[in-house]
């Protein structure tokens, strides 16, 4: 679906127009081969690089043609039918138009468009939100992560092999993170010369501060990522602790079973044993297998 967005610094509001013109910003959500064809067209772009957009796995990157600047980078995505912690998002920047290009909906990207505040005609302050928003919906992943690990940790005793998946899948969603934010930083990095696009001093102001961001992204995320290693250990640790104990408890109850049941065994055959005529041997094997049976305990009790 392609959609169109426009808003000059005089208009109050971003607004959904028909037609192609210069300041537009064009969204496009899942595009067939017959939009892409006709975003190539209209636009002039490289479809060799647009096609690539189509790939989930595409990794991030910066690509020039024609003087059209392609910037690939990947958002948080949760969708339970897919392999994957997030997505392939590709900005369009070109001397009249931004497009932005991306296999599902964008959460940020649509409440950027449903706050209506982003002005089409300033090319790159639009290209900042759009970063800007990307970082803060990797932070707000960051943040839920963050408060179920801390949670899990608070527990440890009561964790189950359900929340050890769970931490599992938050592993692999940072690790995905961290591979999406450090190649988009350095792209941004490149940015900053103002060779690719033109920079203001306030957009080089932004775009350090959008740099610097990520860069703390990283750190928390590997620093999270520290943390449920850490919890999954001792996780694991008492979990195989827990278990020894239970194998020690049942061999200590096999051993102390055994005992009563060899002698019950013994008085139980059909031949002549000592006491057999004995009117109180009941009495006596009795007392015989509990004392048995309290030296084991005793004993157990100083070993395990």
């Amino acid at each position: 679906m392609i959609t169109h967005y426009f808003r000059t610094l005089k208009d109050e509001r971003l607004k959904e127009v028909s037609d192609i013109r210069t300041g537009v910003w064009t969204h496009v959500v899942s595009p067939v081969e017959v939009e892409i064809e006709q975003l190539v067209e209209s636009y002039g772009l490289d479809k060799s690089i647009v096609v690539d957009a189509q790939d989930l796995f595409e990794v991030p990157r910066f690509e020039r043609s024609n003087s059209v600047g392609y910037f690939f980078t990947r958002y948080p995505f949760d969708d339970k039918d897919e392999d994957i912690d997030t997505a392939p998002l590709l900005i369009v920047m070109g001397e009249s138009f931004v497009l932005t290009i991306a296999q599902r909906k964008v959460p940020f990207i649509e409440a950027l468009i449903k706050k209506g505040e982003v002005i089409t005609t300033k090319k790159t302050n639009l290209f900042i939100q759009i970063m800007s928003g990307l970082t803060k919906s990797f932070d707000n992943e960051l943040v839920r992560m963050r408060r179920a690990v801390h949670k899990d940790r608070v527990r440890l005793q009561n964790i189950g092999t359900k929340d050890i998946a769970r931490l599992v899948s938050y592993e692999q969603a940072l690790n995905e993170a961290i591979a999406a934010i450090i190649p988009t930083n350095a792209w941004l990095q490149q940015l900053t010369s103002g060779h690719h696009m033109q920079l203001f001093s306030d957009d080089v102001e932004m775009m350090e501060d959008l740099m610097i961001a990520n860069s703390q992204l990283v750190d928390s995320s590997k620093m999270l990522l520290h943390t449920i290693q850490n919890v999954r250990g001792a996780t694991e640790a008492i979990l195989t602790q827990n278990l020894n104990n239970t194998i020690k408890l049942l061999t200590a109850l096999t051993v102390i079973l055994t005992v009563p049941t060899v002698v019950s065994s013994l008085y139980g055959m059909n031949v002549p044993l000592p006491l057999a005529e004995n009117n109180n041997a009941f009495w006596a094997i009795l007392v015989v297998i509990l004392a048995l049976v309290s030296l084991i305990i005793f004993y157990f009790s100083k070993r395990l």
